[in-house]
């Protein structure tokens, strides 16, 4: 029941504040704003994720505040990836929505008072990002089990795929991250903006990253049961 009311309780928010940016529509103009907005939002949340994965991979543990539990899960996952498909969706996305309750009551209240550009941006931004956890789960299914929409959008390359975000499920876990379209995958894992950035947590902190050693020797990803 919490994973619900979390859930939804943040996507009517969220809902709710592109409803009022549609709502402010008046010209064709409008409607090109919109459209922008939500074209760059959906555009940077694949940007947005890709850092934040790559950040939850890398760096801190379970007992990290505040993300420490999103760390456990992700560190998890490369261990026993197929379980992201077993979970319901409140119960595979609430973590997520969980910390955007405070950002998406914040975005509700400040819409009315700011352009109509970032009144539909920053709603759409923050739900794609929270939904790229499903996107992610989405990516793990074979086509048999996914709706024929979201196969469709996956084979457009609209949404992340399993074969490319098969890519990052192999050790040392060093790239694409991405995991709204996996559009900017190949620009940050050919320029290895990572490996910069990574040096730069270095010289910063002295914390080097877990992508640059393998995995102890027991660790080893696991079959799913039955396979």
């Amino acid at each position: 029941m919490e994973h619900r009311l979390v859930t939804y309780g943040c996507l009517s928010i969220l809902g709710a504040s592109i409803a009022g940016a549609a709502a402010d529509i008046h010209s064709p103009g409008d409607v090109a704003t919109v459209l922008g907005a939500t074209f760059a939002a959906y555009v940077l949340s694949d940007l947005g994720t890709a850092v934040y994965h790559w950040a939850v991979d890398n760096y801190g543990d379970g007992n990290t505040p505040v993300f420490g539990r999103q760390i456990a899960a992700f560190q998890g996952h490369h261990q026993r990836p197929w379980t992201i498909t077993q979970r319901e969706f409140c119960n595979n996305v609430h973590q997520v929505f969980q910390p955007a309750l405070a950002p998406a009551a914040a975005i509700f209240a400040l819409g009315p008072f700011v352009p109509l550009g970032l009144h539909a941006f920053m709603p759409s931004f923050l739900l794609l990002v929270c939904m790229s956890q499903q996107f992610h789960a989405w990516s793990h299914m074979k086509k048999s089990e996914l709706p024929e929409v979201v196969v469709a959008l996956q084979d457009a390359g609209v949404l992340i795929g399993r074969k490319q975000h098969g890519a990052h499920h192999k050790p040392n876990f060093e790239g694409n991250y991405s995991i709204v379209s996996g559009w900017w995958n190949p620009l940050l894992d050919n320029t290895q903006f990572f490996r910069w950035l990574e040096h730069r947590v270095v010289d910063a902190t002295g914390v080097e990253p877990r992508c640059w050693y393998a995995p102890d020797h027991e660790w080893a990803e696991q079959v799913q049961p039955g396979q």
